[in-house]
């Protein structure tokens, strides 16, 4: 990979795992520093969603993984809902890897609950993290980056952000606020060279997709296998298979590059001809 981005700096939020690793890996791999961060969680202190909280023993894994590509990296805790602690992560990452010209939006969460009987807490959770927690980190970066002229904005959305899902309402409600942000942010910046743009997947196999799947088997019951389950998501795909982490990582290194400063405000989905 080339080091056409050489010089810039990213931030990945849901950066220690994941499609926000994959696309921190990427990113460093084409020059930018990256200071990546994610919920860090005790396993024995982790909740009822799908999520894939890292350990805190991965911060520094995941720190020696990123050096390999030589340029500056940060690692650490960042939890999206909370406005106090981004001024932390970002205070922090700042000094470590220079200001930020290119912020991704990865950090998220699901669960599957119907609409009725849906709890409060879980559902404020799911739009706290996956649509308030874009919205914080945005706020904070988008003012620097059209100060100086230059910016790129990427939000890992979903093909649910235009298409309903039973028993997804929070998640399915919160990417398709994120879309609507994105397009906004997008108009903000168009004047200072910021770009937004959403990155739109389907079914991507990660940790979370795993935990997702096994919450619908363990519901459902019948004895199904978590193979079985993956296999046949495979299956409904017009592809036949299940988009890989990688896929969204080159788009996004692509979209931070200056090959991209035309495209804004758009929905990309990687979805290998699937609506889901």
């Amino acid at each position: 990979m080339t080091d056409h981005l050489a010089g810039r700096s990213a931030v990945i939020t849901g950066g220690l795992t994941g499609q926000g690793l994959a696309i921190a890996e990427a990113l460093a791999g084409a020059g930018a520093n990256v200071a990546v961060g994610s919920f860090v969680r005790e396993a024995a202190g982790r909740q009822g969603d799908a999520a894939a909280y890292p350990d805190p023993g991965e911060i520094l894994a995941v720190r020696e993984r990123l050096e390999r590509f030589g340029t500056k990296v940060h690692a650490g805790h960042l939890d999206v809902r909370d406005a106090a602690g981004i001024a932390g992560f970002a205070a922090a990452a700042e000094a470590a890897c220079g200001p930020a010209d290119i912020l991704v939006n990865a950090a998220g969460t699901t669960a599957e609950q119907p609409v009725s009987g849906h709890s409060d807490e879980l559902w404020l959770k799911i739009i706290d993290t996956n649509l308030n927690g874009a919205f914080r980190m945005i706020r904070t970066y988008l003012p620097g980056m059209m100060a100086r002229g230059w910016g790129r904005v990427i939000n890992i959305g979903s093909t649910a952000a235009t298409v309903g899902w039973k028993d997804n309402p929070a998640y399915c409600a919160s990417k398709a606020g994120l879309l609507g942000l994105t397009r906004c942010v997008a108009l903000e910046g168009a004047p200072h060279g910021v770009t937004a743009v959403m990155i739109s997947p389907t079914w991507v196999e990660t940790e979370l997709m795993r935990r997702n799947v096994q919450q619908v088997i363990d519901r459902e019951g019948g004895g199904r296998t978590l193979e079985d389950a993956m296999a046949d998501i495979a299956r409904q795909n017009p592809q036949n298979r299940i988009i890989q982490p990688s896929e969204i990582a080159a788009l996004a290194v692509f979209l931070s590059g200056e090959g991209a400063r035309g495209i804004t405000m758009e929905n990309i989905q990687i979805s290998g001809g699937a609506l889901w």
